[in-house]
């Protein structure tokens, strides 16, 4: 099955899902698990995701990005970085996306999908390797060109064509490497669906709504699998 359609199909599957997801609260209460955090924006749609792959409920908090409230004292005291999402699992709170999708993951390894490799020290590594990859080298460029291209224009904020300019060339580079990598594997890390293929879907399915998207689609392998 061709790559990003893998992963374009799961995600909007996913994000079909979230907005009711977001809304809903009464059920979820008695689970434990909360997510302050926002629904546009992609580091909280990297935990809503995994928690959506693995079937699990939660409670949304919405975070005002708009108005501040990441940076009021209330919040800083969950992250005192003041960035969404924060997690909470009774007495656990986790802040940075990837370290929450991999705690989930992990506690909930024999539920849903399976997002881990560890059949080995080697697999384990590799798995590690690639979720670094992403947040280091594909993330920045992919994440800068998000929030030009979508997230400014929400805010009602113009984008600027020359950092787009810039973040595609960028970005070209890291998706040159992934065109090689997909040439020896089915996913990145291994032959099966993983977390590092899902970090990387918030950013792909705003890519895919704008003009960037053709750097994805020009790779025969990131596309044609």
């Amino acid at each position: 099955m061709r790559y990003t359609n893998r992963l374009s199909m799961d995600y909007r599957r996913l994000v079909s899902k979230l907005m009711p997801s977001w809304k809903r609260e009464a059920e979820v209460k008695m689970l434990g698990y909360k997510i302050h955090g926002h629904p546009f924006s992609t580091n909280t749609r990297r935990v809503l995701a995994v928690l959506l792959e693995k079937g699990l409920l939660y409670e949304p908090i919405t975070v005002d990005l708009k108005s501040g409230e990441h940076k009021s004292e209330s919040f800083l005291s969950l992250n005192p970085f003041g960035q969404v999402p924060v997690f909470e699992d009774e007495n656990v709170k986790l802040f940075e996306s990837r370290a929450i999708t991999q705690y989930i993951a992990y506690l909930h390894s024999a539920r849903g999908t399976q997002l881990l490799s560890l059949e080995s020290e080697e697999t384990l590594a590799t798995l590690t390797m690639w979720m670094e990859i992403e947040a280091h080298q594909f993330d920045p460029f992919a994440s800068r060109l998000t929030w030009e291209q979508v997230i400014k224009p929400l805010y009602g904020l113009e984008t600027d064509h020359t950092v787009v300019k810039e973040n595609e060339a960028g970005l070209e580079q890291v998706l040159n490497v992934y065109e090689k990598r997909l040439g020896e594997s089915r996913f990145l890390a291994c032959n099966t669906f993983t977390l590092v293929d899902l970090h990387h879907l918030p950013n792909i399915q705003y890519l895919f709504e704008t003009p960037t998207k053709t750097l994805l689609e020009n790779r025969p392998r990131y596309v044609g699998g």
